[in-house]
């Protein structure tokens, strides 16, 4: 069985990524997939866990697993023991992010993250697996940067999915103001976002989109936050405007900081939350 290499450093870290060495629990499959995302025009990765037997007359739930900022594909699968829960009956698929926070990037027409991601690699996971088509059993867990999206699209795409996963959401993001230390970051996010204050960045931004989103119609939103990380207290800013709106969803904080430990603690909890709110009673019957 592969080893868990645990990593002590959060999705902002600019140092090259450690070796792929994926943990795979017994009963478990993984597949690595290369597929051409016509949002993209290019070939883009992904990887996968789903059980290792399946009935063939079924299709399984299925959950997006989205990296951080200056991550990859392969963060799941290395740095935590998430496929334990492929073994429950769900598939798991993990993408190639970039360092887009997989949007549509407002400065930058060819970069249609958002396109590519719930739309090319959604069509291609569905064609290729035995997955699925249906929001109630479909999930999205993001970290950080991942976790922005997760909340993003639950609020502008709620037909999408029926549970999202926010850990350590960077929420604030549209929000943060030019620091010369982080020249490079800030750059990056205006190409993505647009200018402050901009149209295209209103438009991205979670703290507006909550106003106009129907909490009838959003799927159930499980966010956390470590204690010892700065992005407490935006996202309890957020759990706020969540309960004030009436909106379906839980919060949660434990001892941490902005890194996998905290992430792999909260973790469990978000995946037991996702298997009360999406349907693994009656599985899809493949066509």
């Amino acid at each position: 069985m592969p080893l868990l290499v645990p990593s002590f450093v959060g999705c902002h870290n600019d140092l090259p990524s450690h070796p792929d060495r994926p943990y795979i629990a017994p009963g478990v499959a993984m597949q690595d997939v290369t597929f051409h995302s016509s949002a993209l025009s290019r070939d883009m990765p992904y990887r996968v866990f789903l059980p290792l037997h399946i009935n063939p007359n079924v299709r399984l739930p299925v959950v997006y697993l989205l990296h951080g900022g200056n991550g990859g594909f392969r963060d799941w699968s290395n740095d935590s023991q998430v496929s334990n829960f492929a073994a429950r009956g769900v598939i798991l698929v993990m993408p190639e992010g970039a360092f887009s926070y997989y949007m549509n990037a407002a400065e930058k027409a060819e970069d249609k993250y958002e396109d590519y991601t719930f739309t090319d690699l959604v069509s291609d996971v569905e064609a290729r697996f035995p997955a699925a088509t249906t929001r109630d059993k479909r999930a999205i867990v993001g970290i950080s940067m991942g976790g922005f999206a997760a909340i993003k699209i639950a609020l502008t795409r709620p037909e999408l999915f029926g549970f999202v996963g926010a850990l350590s959401p960077s929420i604030d993001i549209l929000h943060r103001r030019f620091n010369i230390k982080r020249t490079g970051e800030w750059w990056r996010i205006r190409t993505i976002f647009g200018p402050l204050d901009s149209e295209a960045r209103i438009s991205r931004d979670p703290f507006a989109l909550i106003k106009t989103a129907d909490p009838a119609k959003t799927p159930y939103i499980y966010l956390t936050a470590g204690e010892n990380e700065p992005l407490l207290d935006p996202n309890r800013r957020f759990a706020g405007r969540l309960k004030f709106l009436h909106f379906s969803y839980e919060f949660r904080t434990q001892h941490g900081g902005h890194d996998w430990n905290e992430w792999n603690s909260q973790t469990p909890g978000c995946f037991e939350s996702l298997f009360q709110h999406i349907n693994l009673s009656d599985r899809e019957p493949r066509r």
